[in-house]
């Protein structure tokens, strides 16, 4: 079955880290892109960060604080997040899109940052 396993995240206070990993399964292939969303309480999905080949984007409201980075070899997607917001708390989706523009979203792994 094709699915994105997300992990790592959890409950911290302002100013902390955390480590987010994604993990593509074996049955979805060829990927060119993957990613974290978000969404917090109220708001729409919004992008985070993603990754193309050696390329990186990230939205400006975590850009110098947030680094995303990927493991071709074994399909997985980190999100690295340091100097944590209250404001960055919300429900974090792996993405991926494959060479046939098929998306895949994880089911979400909640952060929770506290002030």
């Amino acid at each position: 079955q094709a699915q994105l396993v997300e992990s790592g995240g959890g409950l911290v206070q302002a100013g902390g880290s955390l480590r987010l990993s994604c993990a593509a399964s074996g049955s979805i292939f060829r990927i060119v892109a993957m990613g974290w969303y978000r969404q917090a309480p109220g708001k729409q999905r919004e992008l985070v960060a993603t990754i193309r080949g050696g390329s990186t984007n990230y939205a400006d409201s975590v850009k110098g604080r947030f680094t995303i980075s990927g493991d071709n070899a074994k399909n997985m997607v980190y999100l690295h997040m340091n100097s944590l917001k209250s404001e960055d708390t919300a429900v974090y989706y792996c993405n991926a899109q494959t060479l046939d523009r098929i998306q895949y979203w994880g089911q979400g792994t909640q952060v929770t940052v506290s002030s």
